[in-house]
Formats: structure tokens, C-alpha cells, sequence
């Protein structure tokens, strides 16, 4: 969420960065957030002057009691008794005020970061990065979907029994090569001194608001409503609120935190073969990485996160490449974001298997998550997460890009996790 006096000190600085965004009807929802601030910061100034003479007049009451004046007394009395009620209808204003600013302001995204392109859609993304090369496979490869099939790896269909489409089984070395990726991340992170951490996989509305999937993407999470509490789509939400409403001490940074995690999205479904099998589901496993920065260090730690991706993807043997979202594409809290596609050579395309965001201090704001400077002055931090990564399409690839007419080769980084060489 963005500060007010950053918006009333920069705010045509903030018009281009949501134009930036193709963020409609901007001018006009600044202008109300500034009027209603006005609004509010006006109604304080009366609420506190209303609240100090009667607190005078309180003070003046007890004087003319103790003096014997109480005819005097009863007529203050009846002056401070009005003020009460004028403070408590100044106080319901407020309060009303207060929480129309903070709808509207949970409506603006962040302001996107200077090396954001410019653009509309997934179109106009940059790639920054490209490695590895795409694998010539044989003349009767399949997609992972029938890869899946055939070795009794994935039963798309007794999921589809058990629960309805999006929700996968993973049977015998299906589900082994699934555990030892989420192995293998989860070392992974943890050798670069990520604190592996579990943490729940429901979530209250104030865990959902603090990293902004509430209200922006209710429609996409599950909701338990009798206990009003929402299924995780991201493990980003309960790693990230861990640090809610907490002050935190400057010598504590960076914080790094990883955690698996399966994640629940309720997306709108579609037809095609850009969705079959595990290229998109309403239930998948995911390792995220997060971190809380002091906001001097947090673009060389964003490069950091990049560059550990990087790795991983080098050690899977995947062709990859590294996409600058641009702002009509760019998630409503993050001010930038890396994303990481590997290369499916049975599907013939890009499949996205990780995104790496700053939020700066988006989050920060929302979540109250401060710190102490060496002055003991109270700052926002910056918050920073990623996928490191989700298996479903990294999964999808590795069965196709490792496929023979013999069986599937398993990553030479992964047999001692698998404890088996090939899928036949």
C-alpha cells in the first residue's frame, strides 16, 4: 500500500508509474485519496480541539466543586456534556473517513521500479536472460501429460474422481521425483542460509490483506467461510506475516526465509493444450523464498534471489530464460519482477516456473512491519520472495526435455534424492 505524504509529496511521480501500469481513471482516484486524507487530517484537527476543552472544562468542573461553586460547576457541566457528544459524532466521522482512505488505497497498485518496461501485456515483457539449449527428442516424444501416462507417474483422472480437474495424483516414482525436487529446492535454499521454516496453509483476512492478496485477488483463493479463513495460493502469505505488526532492530537483516508449501488457486478454467495436464492446477507444490530487507541492500538482494534461480535451473539441465515484466503485466504489489520460464521441447514453448519480486516498502506499509534505524528513528523495511520454485511445469519439462525412446533420464542433481537413475 502506498503512504500518504509519499502520494501528496510525488504525485505526478506516482500518475506515470500507474500509467506505466495502464492503471485507468488514475488522476481521478489520487484526487479522492488526497481529498479524503484532507477530509480526515480536518476532522482530526476538530476532534483534538473539541477533546482538549473538554478535558479544560473537566479539569474546571472539579475546581469550582471543590470551591463550593456548584451552580457554576452544573452549567459547565452542561457545555462539557454537549462536547462529548460532538466528540463522539467528530470521532464516528473520522473513523468513517479513515476507512474510506484505506479502500481507496487498497485499490492503487505499487508504483513500478524505473527498469520496468513499458507495456500492456505479456507481450511486451523483456527477456534479460536466456541458457541451455532445447533437446532434439525423438520422432515419437510425448507431452509430460502422456508421459504420465504411460510410466503410471500422474492420474490426472482419479483426481478429477476424487476431488474434480486441477487436482493431480502423483503415483509411484511420479510422486518420488515430486519429493525429491521439493527436497532438493528446499537444500538448496537452505545451503544459501535460508531459514527453512513450516508454516500453515490457511491463513486469516489479515495475514491475506497484509501481503495484498485481499481484497485483489479474493475471487482466487479459497475461502473456508465458517471459519472465514482462506487456503493459501502462494507460501509467501504466512512466511511474509510472520513479521505483521513487528518492530524489528536494524542489525537483524537481511531475514531469509524459505518454506514448501502446497499452494490452492481457484483460477478460472480453460481448454487447450497451454493448460493440460500439470501446466495449470488448482492445487500445487511450491518452495518459496522470502526476505525482509533493509531498504539500502534490497535491489542487490533482488539480483541475489535472480542469480540463486539461476543456479538451480543450471543445475536441473533446463533451458531457461529471465523476463522484466512489464508495468501492464507487473502483480499489483510488486514494483519489479524477474520472471523465470523454462523451455518445454515436447510442447514446443516457454513455461513459466518462478517469479522473483520486490515490493520495496508495499507490503511493509500494509503489514506494519517496521524497523529501528541507528538514529532509533521507526522505517518501513522492504519485503522480497520467489519461487525457488514450483514443481508442477519445472516437473512437466523435466519428463519431456529427458525423455528417450528408453525411458525418462533423471537429472544427474536429483538421483541421489530419487534414488533412481530412469523412469522405464
Amino acid at each position: 500500500m502506498l503512504q500518504i505524504p509519499f502520494i501528496r509529496e510525488n504525485k505526478e511521480y506516482v500518475l506515470a508509474g500507474l500509467a506505466k501500469r495502464s492503471y485507468k481513471n488514475a488522476e481521478a482516484i489520487i484526487d479522492k485519496v488526497l481529498a479524503t486524507d484532507e477530509l480526515k487530517r480536518s476532522i482530526q484537527v476538530k476532534l483534538d480541539t473539541t477533546l482538549a476543552e473538554s478535558n479544560f472544562l473537566n479539569k474546571e468542573i472539579g475546581s469550582l466543586y471543590k470551591s463550593g461553586e456548584a451552580q457554576k460547576a452544573n452549567v459547565l457541566k452542561e457545555k462539557s456534556a454537549q462536547l462529548k457528544v460532538s466528540a463522539k459524532e467528530l470521532q464516528e466521522q473520522f473513523n468513517k473517513t479513515e476507512d474510506t482512505l484505506l479502500d481507496l488505497l487498497y485499490t492503487i497498485p505499487n508504483i513500478p521500479n524505473t527498469r520496468v518496461p513499458s507495456g500492456s501485456s505479456e507481450e511486451d515483457n523483456e527477456t534479460v536472460f536466456e541458457e541451455g539449449e532445447s533437446p532434439s527428442l525423438h520422432k515419437n516424444a510425448l507431452p509430460h501429460w502422456e508421459l504420465a501416462k504411460k510410466y503410471n507417474l500422474i492420474d490426472f483422472e482419479l483426481g478429477n474422481k476424487i476431488t474434480g480437474a486441477g487436482f493431480p495424483v502423483y503415483r509411484g516414482k511420479g510422486a518420488r521425483l515430486q519429493r525429491a525436487l521439493i527436497n532438493y529446492f528446499l537444500d538448496k535454499n537452505t545451503a544459501a542460509g535460508y531459514e527453512e521454516t513450516q508454516v500453515p496453509h490457511l491463513v486469516n483476512e489479515a495475514s491475506g490483506m497484509g501481503t495484498g492478496q485481499l481484497p485483489d485477488k479474493e475471487g482466487q483463493m479459497y475461502h473456508a467461510t465458517i471459519d472465514d479463513l482462506y487456503l493459501i495460493p502462494t507460501g509467501e502469505i504466512p512466511l511474509t506475516n510472520i513479521f505483521r505488526d513487528e518492530l524489528l532492530k536494524e542489525e537483524m537483516f537481511p531475514i531469509c526465509l524459505t518454506g514448501y508449501t502446497p499452494c490452492f488457486r481457484r483460477e478460472a478454467g480453460s481448454y487447450g493444450a497451454h493448460v493440460r495436464g500439470l501446466n495449470r492446477l488448482h492445487q500445487f507444490d511450491k518452495v518459496e523464498i522470502v526476505r525482509i530487507e533493509h531498504p539500502e541492500k534490497s535491489s542487490e538482494a533482488l539480483e541475489g534471489m535472480v542469480d540463486h534461480v539461476k543456479e538451480i535451473l543450471k543445475e536441473l539441465n533446463l533451458p531457461y530464460r529471465v523476463v522484466n515484466l512489464c508495468g501492464g503485466d507487473l502483480g499489483f504489489t510488486a514494483c519489479l519482477t524477474y520472471d523465470f520460464e523454462v523451455f518445454s521441447a515436447a510442447q514446443d514453448r516457454w513455461l513459466e516456473v518462478s517469479s522473483v519480486s520486490n515490493f520495496e516498502t508495499f507490503q511493509a506499509n500494509r503489514l506494519k512491519l517496521r524497523y529501528k534505524n541507528k538514529e532509533g528513528k521507526s522505517q518501513l523495511a522492504h519485503t522480497l520472495n520467489g519461487s525457488s520454485l514450483a514443481l508442477p511445469r519445472v516437473l512437466a519439462a523435466i519428463l519431456e526435455n529427458n525423455q528417450t525412446e528408453d525411458g525418462i533420464k533423471i537429472p544427474e542433481i536429483l538421483r541421489s534424492y530419487t534414488g533412481f537413475d530412469y523412469i522405464r
